[in-house]
């Protein structure tokens, strides 16, 4: 698929995917703390748990859940399925909200960060995707339509 051909997905469409994809990460975050207990270590393993949720499924599967819902996928800069690699510095920013203290107000400036470039992108690349080799959010019929 030619990189130019690809339809970015626009950011309420982007925030919509994220916000089912939160819903479920919060659902067995809140699981696996009724399992483990909502202690230090629970905190560490909720944080991998977000992580390989996003990652392992942009990488494997070219989507999340909330991203299949709506429609979108996540391709390397030549229309390409993402590594592994990719997947996981494109997702890095999802552990800030697990550190200590500060991690809330890391996540979000994060997500300020990672909205405001987005929105100034032609190709609607936020930071994250920019840092993971040029990452993209896209309209899954684009793949299928050239």
């Amino acid at each position: 698929m030619a990189a130019d051909s690809l339809v970015p997905a626009e950011l309420p469409v982007r925030l919509a995917a994220r916000a089912i994809d939160v819903a479920i990460v919060v659902a067995m975050n809140v699981g696996l703390g009724q399992l483990m207990g909502f202690g230090f270590d629970w905190l560490i393993a909720g944080a991998l748990l977000v992580l390989a949720y996003f990652a392992l499924l942009d990488a494997l599967v070219g989507a999340t859940l909330g991203k299949l819902a709506l429609g979108l996928r996540v391709v390397g800069p030549e229309g390409e399925r993402v590594t592994m690699k990719q997947a996981l510095t494109r997702e890095a920013f999802t552990v800030l909200g697990a550190i200590p203290f500060l991690g809330p107000i890391l996540a979000l400036a994060a997500w300020i960060a990672i909205v405001v470039t987005i929105r100034k992108s032609p190709l609607r690349q936020g930071r994250h995707d920019v840092l993971a080799g040029g990452t993209r959010v896209v309209r899954a019929a684009a793949l299928r339509n050239p």
